[in-house]
Order: C-alpha cells, then sequence, then structure tokens
C-alpha cells in the first residue's frame, strides 16, 4: 500500500579521483553539474530531473555507495514514515537540513543487508534543464555523452534480502515486482517499487553486507543504447555486458564501469507494475537467462565485481 514515497531522489557514490569520475559522469554518461559543497562533495543531474540534483559524487579512499534517499510526499508524511521505521526496530539517524546542498532535513536508516537509506520531503525544484514548463521543446540542444534522462535505481548486494523487502514492503509501502527464489522457494533476490516502475530499487543476497552493484539511468530508445555503446568504444571505457536485454523486467540495458570501478547501467524500456500486481518469479536454476535474456548465461564480473 502506497504510504507517500515517491521516487528515488540521490545517490551519494564514492569515487577516488573527482576529476576523472566528472570527466565520464558528465561527458560519458551525460549528467549535468548543478552544484558544488564546502565538503568537495559535486552534485549532478539529469535533464529530465525537476529537482536541483539526483547524483552526489564524494572523493574517498575507495569506491561504493555511501547512501539512497528517497523523496516522500511532504514533511508530514516523513515525520509518520520516522515513527514506523522506529517502532519497526529501525535505528534511526536524523540529518540536519542543508548536509547536502538545498535539501532538506533527513531520515536515514540502515536495511538488514546493511545499506543506508535516507527518506526526506524537500529539495530545490530548478525545473528539468534547458526545458520549460510551457510549450516545452522536446530536448535540451546542449547534452552530452549518452544523454541520461533520469537516475533510476541501484542494485544493492546485502545479507537478509527476504528481511530488507519485507522491511520496504510493510514500512514504506514498496512493492515487490519481481524475484529470484532458490529451490527451497527462498527469496535470493527482489526487485521492489514504490510506483509503476519495474523497480526502483533491488537487492540479491550476498555473504557481505552494504555491496554496490550499480547506479542505473535511463534513456529513451534501444537506439539510444546501442549509441551508448558506441560511446564506451570511443572513449575506451571499460565495459561488463551488452548490448542486450534483461529476462527480469525485460529492458534493454548495457554495463559499464566508471573509473574508480562502480559500476553503471543505462537502459531503456521495461516492464509495468501496479499494486495489484502479483510479482513475477524467476527460479535461481534460470538466473543466466532471467539476467542476460540472449545470452543466457551470467558472466562473473557481474556476479563479483563489488564495491
Amino acid at each position: 500500500m502506497q504510504k507517500g514515497v515517491m521516487r528515488p531522489g540521490h545517490v551519494q557514490i564514492r569515487v577516488m579521483d573527482l576529476n576523472e569520475a566528472l570527466e565520464h559522469y558528465c561527458n560519458v554518461v551525460g549528467l549535468i553539474e548543478t552544484d558544488r559543497d564546502a565538503e568537495g562533495r559535486v552534485y549532478l543531474k539529469a535533464w529530465t530531473e525537476v529537482d536541483r540534483y539526483s547524483v552526489v559524487l564524494r572523493e574517498a579512499d575507495s569506491p561504493g555507495m555511501d547512501f539512497m534517499g528517497f523523496k516522500v510526499l511532504n514533511n508530514e508524511v516523513l515525520d509518520t514514515l520516522r515513527e514506523d521505521l522506529t517502532a519497526y526496530g529501525c535505528e534511526i539517524e536524523d540529518i540536519a537540513a542543508g548536509e547536502l546542498n538545498n535539501c532538506g532535513r533527513r531520515v536515514r536508516f540502515k536495511a538488514p543487508t546493511g545499506h543506508f537509506f535516507e527518506l526526506y520531503a524537500e529539495k530545490e525544484r530548478t525545473g528539468k534543464w534547458g526545458v520549460t514548463n510551457v510549450n516545452p521543446e522536446a530536448w535540451p540542444r546542449d547534452l552530452k555523452g549518452m544523454k541520461a534522462e533520469r537516475f533510476d535505481h541501484c542494485l544493492l548486494y546485502g545479507t537478509d534480502v527476504p528481511a530488507t523487502v519485507k522491511l520496504f514492503e510493510d514500512v514504506l509501502g514498496f512493492s515487490l515486482a519481481e524475484q529470484v527464489v532458490d529451490p527451497d522457494g527462498k527469496r535470493i533476490a527482489g526487485f521492489i517499487t514504490t510506483g509503476m516502475k519495474a523497480h526502483d530499487v533491488a537487492f540479491i543476497e550476498c555473504p557481505e553486507p552494504n555491496k554496490f552493484h550499480h547506479a542505473s539511468f535511463c534513456l529513451d530508445t534501444w537506439d539510444s543504447v546501442l549509441r551508448a555503446a558506441d560511446l564506451l568504444t570511443m572513449t575506451d571505457t571499460p565495459k561488463d555486458i551488452g548490448p542486450t536485454r534483461h529476462g527480469l523486467t525485460h529492458g534493454q540495458t548495457i554495463y559499464f564501469f566508471d573509473p574508480s570501478g562502480n559500476r553503471n547501467e543505462v537502459f531503456c524500456g521495461g516492464d509495468y507494475h501496479y499494486p495489484d500486481h502479483e510479482p513475477v518469479t524467476w527460479k535461481a536454476e534460470d538466473l543466466g537467462k532471467a539476467i542476460f535474456y540472449h545470452d543466457r548465461a551470467l558472466n562473473e564480473r557481474f556476479l563479483e565485481v563489488l564495491t
């Protein structure tokens, strides 16, 4: 049941060389720099996003994800969900407005997979990049690289996926769209959504907690994905796999790495999910086909390269 969580709002990614990362995320992926702060973090957005930023880059000694944030409807919803998370047994950290530039107060919690998530209600709204709300043109003319349209989701590896999916369902109102189950019926992967998308965040079981698999950005068409593949070759960007199609969600995809080793995805298409839909189930023995529908097999990098 929907409880007022609207959409993925931001992800903070650790990178080991900020200048190299900016070259990648701005000139290859096509994000747009919108701000910097006193801590040295850089704020980026995709062109269709109405808020000021969706990706925050922080220079660090090791790559990975610091946290992922979701925007909620208003501060009343934020207060209610804070109470619900506390009652559920989650340890809460209250983060003051302004700790992230132009963002209101945030409520942070740790999922059983070991990842940190946060909720917030307010962030400066700047509108779409280069496109007005009145008689808008089709797209801005100054876009670069892959022309990413939005930050879409993260795939995260960690411990106790069933408990994490239950937390997001019971407390935050997410819906399970797809899952992978082992021969004993245990859920080893869950793809969950707060709206109609195929997923807003996904989890795969892993012996180590708090592992980052990828951040994903939406493109417009299959031709856009093929063009992204061309750009990877033109820029000598390390590729993981693709272009190909997923079985899970049926999205069309390509995976590659930023200069610090964080995996990115760009994709188009994919299934939709309504709250009354039953979850789509894939069997673990068919995981190769579920992830890479055409190859019907997983490469070792996809399973083992995590940050």
